[in-house]
């Protein structure tokens, strides 16, 4: 979490420069491609690449691939990210303000770019997860990761259609689904009541902030939803923030791939993630992971993973 001489000079001396600062605070609220930057910055794409690179080739962002693009965020490193804090707290700077605003722009154009899909497709939401492999053998392994029960609280976060609600609700004396999209929440409500579930609450609900209180469920899903997300990390860490001492967290979602056509179709904005970065994100968040579980297509397609953490039984409960 330290730093040398040698390498906080280098830091500096690679931040040093305006745009360079915009980029840094950009990327302090969220994983951005070289295309995203560019528009916001107004700058081609070969100039923000090469400070891009500066900054990566110093320790300052990340740089990842996922498919035929490339995203950067800020380093992992304690010592890189309290360095990139602290230059950002200091500064004063009105081109990083209109920055922020292009990007709040950018933001609501993909929420609703999004909502206008969702509502599209709701309906027809179940086929349309079940297009890759078979949703039969996915449910059977998420009912083995998740264990026999009972659960006192089940949380499924970006429930959709509610169909892991359906599938394990009757093991838990309460469970609560949270979805942005009203239509989804509509066709939940249908099928739980279908199901004959009346322990279930439905709530309109941010992923990013649940104002659910911290280690209130033993069981936490985000099933086929990372994918969407502008920063999957953020979510993880709310997901996990839910957790509960002796609790688990379950992330459903697909491996790598590169069906670019899923970006421009059906809104997905990363293609798949690896074990090691899901790993990390969950180690961070303060569980201890078991050995995912990847089930390939029955054909050609997508592999979907289950990523499976739970909390130290030990840890103790603390309020909100």
């Amino acid at each position: 979490m330290t730093l040398t001489a040698d390498q906080t000079v280098d830091m500096l001396r690679a931040a040093g420069e305006p745009t360079r600062l915009r980029i840094l605070s950009l990327l302090a609220g969220e994983e951005l491609s070289v295309m995203e930057l560019s528009g916001i910055l107004d700058q081609s794409q070969p100039r923000v690449s090469r400070h891009l690179k500066l900054m990566t080739d110093a320790g300052l962002v990340e740089r990842f691939p996922d498919g035929a693009r490339v995203f950067y965020r800020l380093s992992s490193d304690g010592g890189a990210r309290r360095l990139v804090d602290t230059v950002l707290d200091l500064l004063e700077d009105e081109a990083g303000e209109r920055d922020h605003a292009r990007l709040g722009d950018v933001h609501r154009e993909r929420e609703a770019d999004a909502a206008a899909y969702f509502e599209r497709v709701a309906p027809q939401w179940d086929r349309l997860r079940s297009l890759y492999v078979s949703e039969g053998a996915v449910e059977a392994a998420i009912e083995t990761a998740a264990g026999p029960g009972p659960f006192e609280r089940i949380v499924d976060l970006g429930t959709g259609s509610g169909r892991m609600l359906t599938l394990l609700g009757r093991k838990a004396k309460m469970s609560v689904g949270l979805d942005l999209s009203q239509s989804m929440l509509n066709i939940a409500r249908s099928n739980v009541a279908r199901a004959g579930l009346d322990r279930i609450e439905l709530r309109h609900g941010d992923i990013f902030a649940t104002r659910l209180p911290r280690h209130s469920a033993d069981l936490v899903l985000v099933h086929q939803v990372l994918h969407y997300l502008v920063d999957p990390a953020a979510a993880v860490v709310e997901a996990a923030r839910l957790v509960a001492p002796g609790g688990r967290l379950l992330i459903v979602d697909f491996a790598p791939h590169e069906m670019e056509e899923l970006r421009e179709q059906h809104q997905h904005r990363r293609l798949g993630f690896t074990d090691e970065e899901i790993g990390h994100w969950l180690a961070e968040a303060g569980l201890v992971s078991a050995p995912p579980v990847a089930l390939p297509p029955d054909t050609a397609g997508l592999t979907v993973t289950i990523w499976s953490a739970a909390r130290p039984a030990d840890t103790s409960r603390s309020p909100d």
